[in-house]
This record gives C-alpha cells, structure tokens and sequence, in this order.
C-alpha cells in the first residue's frame, strides 16, 4: 500500500537528501570509494514509494522516490524504462497496476545505464513479463555479468544483482518502435561504459514535446578520469556524450533519479494545477548538462594537477 501524502513528501525528503549527500561528495581522486555501510544506507533511502502518475502522453511514473522508472503504454503492450533494484519490482508491480494497466502487457524493458539501482529488477522483472531487455552492447556485458563487470570501485556486494541476458543490441542513433511509439537510443557513455539516453516526440493538446531520458553524467567517487586501468577511456567518453546530448533538443527531460530532474518540484506544481507546463523545463536541461560538465572539467583540472 502507497503511504499517505504527508509521509511520502517526508520519505521523498529523506531519499533526496540521501543522495545529495551522495552527489555533493568529493570527486574522483580526492575521494575513496564509499564504505559498505555508506551505500546500503543510500540505496535503502531511494526505495520509498511514490504514487504513480501520467506525466506527459503515454509516459507514466511508476519508480520510488530515489531511483525512477517510466512506462511508456502503446496499443501493442508497454515499455519500462529502468526497474530499479530487484525488490523495488513489487513497487512497479503495484503503481502498473494502480495507473489501470497489466505488467504482463511489457513487452520492451530498456535502461539508462547498467548499474544496480536501475538494473538490479531486470531479471526478475523479465520473469514476470516474458519482455525483450534491449542495451547497448558495453551495457549488455555488464547485465550478462550481473554487475561484476561493472568498474566502479564499489564494494562486490553493493553492485552485484540477478544477472539478465540482453535480447537485442542497440546502436547509437538506432530506434526502437512499439505500437506508433518509437524511441531513439543516444549512446551517451561514461557513468557507465554503455550508458544510453532515450528521446522521443509526445503530442499533447496540439503540441509536440522533444522528450528526453537522460542517462546521468555523475562522476562516482572513487572513479579516476585519467590513469583509470579499468575504463581508459573514460575521458574520451564523457567528452563524447556532452557533445551528443548538447545536441539533443528538449522540451521536458526525466532522469534516473528523481532529483536529477526537480521530481518533487515538478510534481507539486502539476498538483497545483500546472499540468505539463511544470514539466516543460528546456533552461533546466540546459542547466544540468551545464553543471555535469563543470563538474567534469573541474575533476579533470584537479587529475591533472595532482599528477606526479
């Protein structure tokens, strides 16, 4: 059962700032890679529930309050963006079902990136569904790996999940169509060395929206731009994806998590009244790509600087 809303917004508060502890934390060489503790106490914030909602068109919010998941329904069954972790799938279960749909009805499951909060219910969730998992072919080895092929210096335990083979391999710029509804894969890597943003067009009222689903462009702690033996070309890649997405156009934009995409605000302001128009966010978009970069290039300036 989905809490009351007084004790949501405390759970969503709580799950937030646990990960903007989470992305206020020193970057690469400046920092270790996390303690255990550290992340299991984050990953537990993130799977609060939140009432399921339409957002725009067909997109519906079926995720928790740290970590999100879309589905996107068409005549022809549905697709889900992102499960989450393994035991957040009863939540989807639950919000698929509250919105008036069947889960058995998906047929596509995608991800924006291979690592356990967004990944970690794709095995089962494919069990529960018989869905095709698409990914990009850096990704797929890391779902087929149950995320021991992951690079980040995290502990085993916290990125390991059920491990899911990929039915078909995507490519950049490729498009995947399901009932009139067609997405377009941006391989966007460097979070994760597949990490894939999705785009498509969604009418609405007689308007058209460039709506994007953004991979994440977070440098983990830990993750070294330079020298980094497991990912060389980790620089190289983050280079490659700010031009790819700097060139996207955009309307309103979600991410894989909440925050990354002022979730609480917008949805406050939808309750309020605004309807889509709170979503509609093109100097938001513009803002995140803006900060991730710096972010980005201030790691890279201090490698550089620290480099014997």
């Amino acid at each position: 059962m989905f809490m009351s809303r007084p004790r949501f917004i405390a759970a969503l508060g709580l799950g937030l700032a646990a990960f903007l502890a989470m992305a206020a934390a020193p970057a690469g060489p400046l920092a270790p890679p996390p303690t255990r503790d550290w992340v299991k106490i984050l990953f537990e914030a993130m799977k609060a529930p939140v009432p399921p909602r339409r957002l725009v068109g067909d997109i519906y919010y079926v995720g928790a309050s740290g970590v999100s998941s879309f589905l996107i329904t068409t005549p022809a069954g549905h697709i889900l963006l992102d499960t989450g972790f393994e035991d957040t799938v009863p939540l989807i279960q639950r919000s698929v079902a509250l919105l008036g749909f069947k889960l058995e009805d998906i047929r596509i499951i995608l991800s924006s990136h291979a690592h356990v909060d967004h990944v970690g219910g794709h095995a089962l969730m494919k069990k529960l569904t018989g869905a095709r998992v698409f990914a990009s072919a850096a990704d797929a080895q890391v779902l087929a790996s149950g995320g021991l092929d992951d690079f980040l210096p995290f502990p085993r335990d916290t990125k390991v999940y059920a491990p899911v083979a990929v039915d078909q391999i995507v490519a950049d710029g490729e498009q995947i169509t399901l009932g009139g509804v067609t997405l377009t894969a941006h391989l966007t890597p460097g979070h994760t060395r597949g990490a894939t943003t999705w785009s498509m067009d969604v009418s609405e009222a007689g308007r058209t929206y460039h709506v994007v689903f953004f991979c994440s462009l977070t440098i983990n702690p830990g993750v070294r731009l330079l020298r980094n033996a497991s990912y060389p070309g980790i620089a190289q890649d983050y280079e490659t994806a700010f031009a790819r997405l700097k060139a996207l156009p955009c309307d309103i934009f979600f991410g894989p998590h909440p925050i990354q995409f002022g979730m609480a605000d917008k949805f406050a302001r939808m309750d309020r009244g605004e309807g889509v128009e709170a979503l509609v966010d093109p100097a938001g978009w513009h803002n995140l790509l803006a900060v991730s970069e710096k972010a980005y290039r201030d790691q890279l300036a201090a490698e550089k600087a620290a480099a014997p």
